[in-house]
């Protein structure tokens, strides 16, 4: 039976996956991810029903179109492949109870596979998945705790968003130039709810350090002036989330 639920939620996470590559590459051009329907990005031509079986139609096409034979980016595959894993370890880690965290660890899961594909290939966080994510949470923590902690949750969103906005005026005033993206603070509200206010600036804290390499190697070796922050944001939360008893202690050792 429990093979027969990572079976499910991996193919499960394939299918969203696929959505959400398609989501987060026509989003940040203002193209509609329903018409017109999916086509080889070279040739145009329109795919048929065989050649979106995730994984599988990329394998058997051996990574090219089955129309021009021009190469396929690898990155379809592994945005696939990497969605149905991080499904699998939601239930690895909450399972199989189906708890309050298992449903939020799918949706954190599923906002960091978003985010990596906009915000690395764009600098872009679309609005969509960030308002999907807080409503779906919201509803979560109303229906597993109640109202006051779902409201507690939006309060500590909204401090965290206040905060990041603070953050920004700070860093164009010394900077001279924008140095935090709209999306970024944005997605410090999201991090507010999940996690609340204390563990949300802890992630927000560890997320500084997680971005640190990338950027240096960033704006040193590829010469760059934009470092993508929403990534390693994301990435801190997941983490935070994860490992949360050892952040709780963490904290209480701190200051208490």
């Amino acid at each position: 039976m429990v093979y027969i639920v990572y079976i499910f939620l991996f193919v499960f996470g394939m299918v969203f996956g696929s959505f959400f590559h398609v989501l987060n590459t026509r989003g940040p051009k203002n193209e509609s991810i329903i018409t017109p329907g999916s086509y080889c990005t070279y040739c145009k031509h329109p795919l048929a029903w065989s050649d979106l079986i995730p994984l599988l139609s990329y394998l058997f096409n051996r990574g090219r179109c089955r129309y021009c034979k021009h190469k396929i980016s690898f990155e379809y595959f592994v945005v696939e492949l990497f969605t149905g894993l991080l499904f699998c370890l939601a239930y690895y880690l909450y399972g199989p109870s189906f708890s309050y965290d298992f449903f939020v660890c799918l949706l954190l899961f599923a906002l960091c596979i978003n985010i990596y594909i906009s915000d690395f290939k764009y600098y872009i966080i679309l609005d969509s998945p960030l308002v999907v994510t807080s409503v779906l949470i919201f509803g979560l923590k109303f229906v597993f705790f109640g109202p006051k902690a779902s409201l507690l949750a939006v309060v500590s969103g909204l401090v965290l968003f206040g905060f990041m906005f603070l953050v920004r005026i700070i860093g164009n005033y010394m900077f001279k130039r924008e140095s935090l993206g709209g999306g970024d603070i944005k997605l410090a509200f999201v991090i507010g709810v999940i996690l609340g206010l204390r563990l949300g600036l802890c992630a927000l804290i560890l997320s500084t350090f997680l971005a640190l390499p990338y950027a240096f190697l960033n704006t040193t070796l590829a010469q760059k002036k934009e470092v993508p922050f929403g990534p390693f944001i994301i990435s801190a939360c997941a983490l935070v989330y994860v490992f949360m008893p050892k952040f709780v202690d963490l904290l209480n050792y701190l200051f208490i």
